[in-house]
């Protein structure tokens, strides 16, 4: 059936050649990719990888079909996206198989239950009392490994030595976590398996439902054992923090697929400089109001305003951020775009991973204390979240940040949004930081402070993100870096961190925001001036060309000849010998 599959596939692509307009193209990949997601529904399994391989292989012989010269400017930047994009999957791809080998012993029953989820998927005819000998035979590999694992625990509690047993490799937090994940997954697909032939065959149920229930309470075990016992994970706030870093060679390959022509420790050294800019002018502040940086930071910190206030200092700052904008004629605000953003508050539990204000389209969720949290949360939240932090926060989310950002790529170039970067989408929102900065738009040193502090978080984010992923730096070393060098309260940096590491995020994200703000801003330098771009003009055109890495976005923008042997070269900006 796959087989036969791919073949038809095939024959249907070489069909689709005749035409060369991009968007359409992309609307296709797009459509074909959400598909097979959806019908080789198989977490976690070779079937699966395989299939979307060939997916995306495909699609980069039918890209390099294309005549790229007879295409239009538009077409020629979609072509360069998509195939930037389909390397980017297949590297995605070959990370999630390395993932998959570290952890296959601790799946034992993977294998069995997804080729029975296979066979329903392909619409072969289950075999019930088969599948009920196969699922209870699951059971005892499960007991031994739990086994396994609790020795090896209690070895590693003892420090006796070499492990108990020599099946199985030294299990980490963050192979447990992984595993425990990945459990989970294929749980729920057995499940759905399970309810598809349930009841519909009537011999099914008599066979299977016993050993399937038995083995779905042994895999929720399972994967409890994993998180609780093997990682320590119990969902308390004092949990140890537990990451995946997925090390160096897929760190460079990720850095690759950004189109930046640095290597990870290029990146921390740029982080590192714009770090000390930033303490060199909070060091002047520091001078100017007759203290150190830590006596600044307190003080700022102490201008928070009352409970049940913070919605109303965030719409004030919204509308004094769209009023400066307006005045200096910076960049084009639909009315509908001034007029559709919205606020929401963030519950407490959330605010473990989120403590400071973020964007959902359409709204700002805003980060406060609430009557759940103890007293010393609540006045950490209030000292992290005020007036002269929230002044600069809230543009950054709004406008001219992340929800005009939105709006104008739901209206221009919406297919590609499948190129969404981090370095473009965090990058424009930190770029206006920059330029608020240095048109004037702090009201005080303690504005010019609270927006300073945001500046040296997102350099610190590029360090101690990388660091983490080159296994340079600890979960513990990271959150005492935001605190001692950055001003963080201990609650808001280990929320921070806790966000960095779970999984959530691409190993890039936390750099992309300064090194993508770095970046327009370098762009800009090229972009505005005598016969160039008008300041509004650049803004509104990176807004329109919609998301993807900065570099295209200025090939796009420059006019540039683009030929299929176009590479990644742009050194935005110099190192310091």
């Amino acid at each position: 059936m796959l087989r036969s599959l791919i073949t038809s596939t095939l024959l249907l692509q070489g069909l689709a050649l005749g035409a060369t307009e991009l968007p359409r193209l992309i609307s296709e990949y797009r459509a074909d990719e959400r598909s097979l997601e959806a019908a080789w529904n198989l977490p976690w399994s070779e079937l699966q990888q395989d299939r979307l391989q060939h997916h995306v292989e495909s699609w980069q012989q039918r890209l390099e079909t294309v005549t790229l010269p007879q295409l239009e400017r538009d077409d020629q930047v979609d072509w360069l996206l998509l195939r930037n994009h389909l390397s980017k999957e297949l590297e995605a791809l070959r990370q999630q198989r390395a993932q998959l080998a570290e952890m296959k012993d601790l799946l034992p029953f993977r294998s069995v239950i997804q080729k029975l989820v296979a066979d329903q998927l392909e619409r072969r005819a289950a075999n019930p009392p088969q599948a009920a000998e196969q699922l209870a035979g699951l059971l005892k590999p499960l007991e031994d490994l739990k086994k396994q694992l609790s020795d090896q625990k209690s070895a590693d509690a003892k420090k006796s030595g070499p492990n108990v047993t020599d099946k199985l490799p030294k299990i980490t937090p963050v192979l447990a976590l992984r595993a425990a994940s990945a459990t989970n997954a294929i749980r729920d697909s057995l499940a759905e398996w399970f309810k598809f032939h349930d009841s519909f065959q009537p011999a099914f149920g008599w066979w299977v439902r016993q050993p399937q229930g038995k083995l779905m309470e042994a895999l929720e075990a399972h994967t409890k054992f994993l998180r609780e016992e093997i990682a320590d994970q119990k969902g308390k706030p004092e949990d140890p923090l537990v990451g995946d870093p997925i090390g160096a060679e897929a760190l460079a390959a990720n850095i690759s697929g950004e189109l930046l022509p640095y290597t990870a420790e290029e990146l921390i050294a740029i982080g590192e400089e714009e770090f000390t800019w930033c303490e060199t002018q909070m060091r002047d502040i520091a001078n100017q109001l007759g203290t150190d940086i830590i006596g600044v930071l307190q003080k700022i910190k102490a201008a928070h305003v009352p409970p049940g206030a913070q919605a109303s200092l965030v719409q004030a700052e919204a509308e004094r951020a769209i009023q400066f904008l307006k005045q200096h004629d910076l960049v084009t605000i639909p009315p509908l775009c001034e007029e559709t953003w919205r606020m929401q508050m963030i519950p407490p539990d959330q605010q473990k991973t989120m403590p400071y204000a973020v964007y959902s389209s359409p709204a700002i969720s805003i980060a406060y204390a609430t009557d759940a949290m103890s007293h010393e949360d609540k006045m950490m939240s209030m000292r992290g979240n005020n007036r002269h932090f929230t002044r600069i926060v809230t543009p950054h989310e709004l406008i001219p940040g992340h929800h005009l950002q939105r709006f104008m790529a739901d209206r221009n170039h919406p297919w590609r949004s499948l190129f969404s970067t981090p370095f473009y989408v965090e990058g424009w929102a930190l770029y206006w930081e920059m330029q608020l900065w240095d048109k004037g738009y702090a009201a005080s040193v303690e504005d010019k402070a609270g927006m300073l502090f945001w500046r040296m978080h997102r350099c610190a984010r590029i360090i101690v993100s990388l660091k983490f992923h080159l296994g340079k730096m600890t979960p513990a070393e990271m959150v005492d870096y935001l605190v001692q060098r950055v001003g963080h309260e201990k609650m808001g940096a280990t929320s921070e961190v806790r966000r960095y590491i779970n999984g959530n995020y691409g190993p890039l994200y936390q750099a992309g925001y300064m090194l993508g703000g770095m970046q327009l801003r370098a762009l800009r330098e090229e972009m505005i001036g005598p016969d160039k771009l008008t300041e509004k003009a650049f803004h509104d055109a990176v807004l329109t060309q919609g998301p993807m890495p900065i570099e295209v976005l200025r090939a796009a923008l420059s006019k540039e000849p683009l030929s299929k042997d176009w590479k990644s070269t742009w050194r935005f900006q110099a190192l310091k010998p």
